[in-house]
This record gives structure tokens, sequence and C-alpha cells, in this order.
């Protein structure tokens, strides 16, 4: 009889437990989880920041969070998560206890390993009473976004050719005319346009003068990197290394470039996670906006070949028919091919310089096409 009362009362006592913690277990719980950077090079260390909050009188006895995150994100070893490990993605497991009244705040450092555009959307929230007699889940909302641009390289591990590239750029500010800056009038020489002579000045002299142009300081840098990996391939790339390598390589050429206040401008052949029917091409321009740019889209390159790089060359060699202003391309590629080397060619003879910064494990020798 005793046993009996014990039975009915042990279960009043669980059913009362559940209903007054169980039930009520998700209620009034704030969370937030966010990055300490949204933007960062790969290999950077970064901190995933979480606070949950329980704003009301009864504690929490356990609540769960769990979220997928990219495989690329390397958390440090006992960093108060259980940690499923997948191909592709992670299951990230934390345990709360809250009392009333609380406010706790975790910090997780990882590194991010890869380069990519990765989003967190939600965060799965199950919490319920000691017995398990009620258990209740939601989803939360927390739309996390973390760009990882590709890694820098150290001057001295980029192909020599780099060096002699950036000396051309350099020189180039001050060789080629700007059309918009006037610093006065000269005498007409052989080969001057009807539209530059200064008719005013030429009636008071009795000689044609010409508007004299200062020099540019606008020169026309484009970093072209070649997604495919030699010439028979299409589709996706099967050595993702050489370019990783070849996208490391744009990236560093861009910072240095714009860090010397000049002019980069970015594309490739390939596909990119924002989609888009036609090849990425983005117009060279200064500052630090526009370097973020041209990081993001090397971020979000995928590894999949939209054209063959000749026909992508070919396309330049069309679009720069009406081209006022002789631009220098620094091609990233794994090889150069017989069709690649005639488009080039042929970029030579429209008077733009092209040099080629072979990456690691490709079937030619660097080498410069120059004006």
């Amino acid at each position: 009889m005793a046993l009996l009362w014990l039975v009915i009362v042990g279960g009043i006592v669980i059913g009362v437990h559940g209903i007054w913690f169980g039930r009520p277990a998700l209620r009034k719980l704030k969370y937030t989880r966010q990055f300490s950077k949204t933007r960062c090079y790969a290999g950077d260390e970064l901190e995933m920041v979480e606070t949950i909050a329980n704003e009301k009188r009864i504690s929490v006895p356990w609540l769960r969070l769990e979220a997928m995150m990219p495989v690329s994100f390397v958390f440090r070893s006992g960093s108060g998560m259980d940690i499923s490990q997948g191909d592709i993605y992670q299951n990230h497991k934390s345990i709360f206890t809250l009392k009333p009244f609380t406010r706790i705040t975790r910090k997780h450092p990882f590194i991010c390993s890869r380069r990519g555009i990765y989003t967190l959307n939600t965060v799965t929230m199950t919490g319920g009473d000691l017995f398990g007699l009620w258990r209740t889940s939601k989803p939360i909302p927390v739309h996390l976004s973390v760009v990882v641009y590709p890694s820098l390289v150290h001057a001295e591990d980029l192909p020599a050719i780099y060096q002699i590239w950036q000396g051309e750029v350099e020189v180039s500010r001050w060789i080629v005319e700007d059309p918009f800056l006037i610093l006065g009038v000269r005498p007409y020489g052989a080969g001057d346009p009807m539209n530059r002579i200064h008719w005013k000045a030429s009636a008071r002299t009795g000689e044609l003068q010409v508007y004299k142009q200062g020099w540019t300081a606008d020169p026309q840098s484009w970093i072209v990197v070649n997604i495919q990996e030699s010439a028979d391939m299409w589709s996706v790339v099967t050595r993702p290394e050489m370019i990783e390598r070849a996208l490391r390589y744009a990236a560093t050429a861009a910072v240095d470039a714009i860090g010397r206040g000049l002019p980069a401008g970015f594309a490739h052949n390939g596909y990119r996670i924002s989609g888009g029917r036609d090849t990425l091409r983005i117009e060279p321009d200064y500052g630090t906006p526009h370097l973020e740019m041209l990081l993001e889209a090397m971020a979000e390159t995928e590894l999949k070949c939209m054209v063959p790089m000749e026909q992508f060359l070919s396309d330049e060699v069309e679009r720069n028919e009406e081209a006022q202003q002789v631009r220098s391309y620094l091609l990233i590629t794994s090889y150069v091919s017989a069709a690649m080397e005639r488009e080039i060619a042929r970029l030579h003879e429209q008077g733009h310089r092209v040099t080629i910064l072979p990456v690691e494990g490709g079937k030619s020798d660097a080498k410069a096409v120059s004006a």
C-alpha cells in the first residue's frame, strides 16, 4: 500500500514538475548569435558570440541549441559545444541551464579555413523539464553572413614575372596622355588629330597650335583568372588546389594595386554563387569599397568553367574595339594554349599589354606580351 502511494505521489510530483518547468521552458527566452567579423581572409580567426537570456521567474532545467555550420569553420577543442562532423556541414549542439532572470554570453573562437560566402539562417532551440515529460522546440532566425576572402600570398612567394607587371603598370601612369587634362598649347605636329587644334591660339600666333595634354594617372589594370586547369577541361575543376592558388594570387594583386593608389578590375571565366549568364567583369576603380567588391567576387567564385579562356579573350578583343585607353592585363593561368596565344596576340595588336602569371603546376613558363 505504501509503495502504491509512493508511486502515485511520485507521478503527481513529476507531472507538476513537467507542467511547471517543461511547458513554459521556451517562453520569454531571447537568443542572439553573431560573428566578431563579417569579412575576413581565409586563415583568420573569428569568434562566434551567442547570448541567451531567461526573462521569466521560472528556471529552465535544460536548453539545447542546434545549428548547421560549414565544415570549413574549424572550432577549437573545448569550445563548449558538441560537434558532429560531416563532409560539407557540421552539426553544433550547446546545452544550457538557466536560472530566473539570467543572461549567459559564450564566445567560441574558430578559424575560417576556406574562402567562400557562408550564411546561417536559423538555430533550433529545444527545452523541457528534467524528466523529459515535456519537450518543445522552435526555430530561431539569426540571418548571419560571413564573407571569407582568399588568403594573401607574400610577394616573395609570387612568380618573378609579377614584379615586372607591377613596374609596367606603375610606369604606364606617366606615358599615356589624358584627353581631359589640358596643360596649355603647343605647335601642331604630324599625326595630331584635327579635334585637338586650338583655333584661337592658332589665329593669334599665325601657325597651327594644338592642346597640350597631361599624363594620365589612371591606367586600366585588369586581373583575370582562368578557371580552367587545362585546355581540355570543361565544367567542374578536378584539381581545385591549383585554381584556389590562382585566386590567392589575384587577391594579392588587387590588394597591392589598390593599396598603391592604382585602379584595378577583376574578371574570370567561371560561374559565381550569385548567378548570372555572363562571365564576371568588374571595371577598374579605386578605394577600399571597390577592393571589398573585388575580394567578395573572388570569394564567391565557383570552381566551374562557364566559357573557355580563348573565348573569353576573344570577347575582350571585340570589346576593346571601342576602348579609348590602353589596358594592362594580368592573366593568372595554369596553362597557355595555342588558341589563347592567338587571342593574346590580337590584344597585343590593339596596343594592350598582357602579362601571364603562371600558377604552380601549369604547363607553360612565365611570359609577358607587351605593347
